[in-house]
């Protein structure tokens, strides 16, 4: 069956000019059944077309493939291409759990495109190789004022979060709250101290939300991301998705040790520092997703930095296909990267 799914060019001009090419990579990477990807014009309107036949399964795999669709980042509508050149609307039930205004309403300095951060969830949601029910959780170890979370809440995952700035965490406890509120969502909401062994950790976020079906939770520490495993503990996370900095002052109230060895507060230094954490707190098969400026470090010193903690990066094929130009300062990649699978001693 050839299919055509009508995409979102999004707000912002620039992104948009990258879209198509990066929604087929991300299509191809997160729907395994689809083939031939590529965007496609069809009487001045931008498509995405591809083959497949997963609409041709039970009903049950249908349903799945099209919920899967229908979650890419620039999804608006599908239709099937027909022979006599006819385009038949196919019916997709909305997958989200909240409406898109949780994630777009806030608007501040340095906010991450929202549909980007949709992409990048996804494709590493795709490497995940462990079943993701409903206890599955995502971390953000930079996350700001928590874009990445409240897209996992949209996809139905539990989200958490580390961010150096305070006064961040409490805007996204304030928005919340408000939010919740007003949309009449159960919850129970509120910023609480951490304290361990009589000391002061910071602050932490703590949101639960009463869904029909379920519950859906949100935890964000105030502090520094290097000190995210001291801060959750023996948590584990099914994925670590974020955006790092692309600025010089990010994520540390410190000065950190980069590639150079020496006192470094670039981007690249404060990867250094926090790869392994990050690493360290994936469950085994759970997969990291991270964007940043390959102006400030090459893909392939942050693919051999990642690849130090153990990690297997994917590094082939449509993973490639997510570099773009955000301004004349920043061009942005993403890398993937999957925590192998313990192999039982007994085989």
């Amino acid at each position: 069956m050839r299919l055509l799914m009508l995409a979102n060019p999004g707000a912002n001009r620039v992104y948009a000019a990258h879209a198509m090419t990066m929604a087929a990579a991300e299509l191809a990477v997160c729907a395994p059944g689809a083939r031939e990807v590529t965007p496609r014009t069809v009487a001045g309107v931008s498509y995405l077309g591809f083959e497949t036949d997963a609409l041709d399964a039970d009903e049950a795999d249908r349903t799945a493939a099209l919920r899967l669709i229908a979650r890419q980042s620039t999804f608006l509508a599908l239709f099937e291409e027909r022979a006599d050149g006819l385009l038949a609307p196919i019916e997709v039930a909305d997958p989200d759990l909240f409406e898109d205004d949780l994630v777009t309403i806030p608007k501040y300095q340095g906010k991450t495109n929202e549909q980007f951060t949709r992409l990048l969830l996804n494709v590493t949601l795709a490497a995940v190789e462990r079943p993701l029910d409903e206890h599955a959780t995502v971390l953000d170890p930079l996350c700001g004022r928590g874009t990445t979370l409240t897209t996992a809440w949209t996809a139905g995952l539990n989200a958490a979060g580390v961010e150096v700035d305070e006064k961040a965490v409490e805007q996204l406890s304030a928005f919340l709250k408000t939010y919740l509120r007003r949309k009449r969502v159960k919850h129970k909401a509120d910023m609480v101290p951490v304290r361990r062994e009589g000391k002061s950790l910071g602050r932490k976020f703590e949101a639960t939300v009463h869904l029909p079906d379920r519950d859906l939770t949100m935890g964000v520490f105030t502090g520094d991301t290097r000190s995210s495993a001291k801060l959750w503990g023996k948590r584990r996370f099914d994925a670590v998705v974020t955006d790092a900095p692309y600025g010089v002052v990010h994520g540390s109230r410190s000065d950190v040790v980069g590639t150079t060895g020496k006192r470094d507060r670039s981007p690249a230094g404060l990867l250094k520092g926090s790869l392994g954490v990050w690493a360290h707190q994936l469950k085994e098969g759970g997969a990291l997703g991270l964007a940043w400026n390959t102006h400030g470090l090459g893909r392939d010193d942050l693919v051999a930095m990642v690849e130090e903690t153990g990690l297997v990066v994917r590094n082939d094929g449509p993973w490639l296909g997510f570099d773009h130009r955000v301004d004349s300062a920043i061009q942005r990649d993403v890398l993937v990267a999957v925590k192998p699978l313990e192999t039982d001693p007994a085989h």
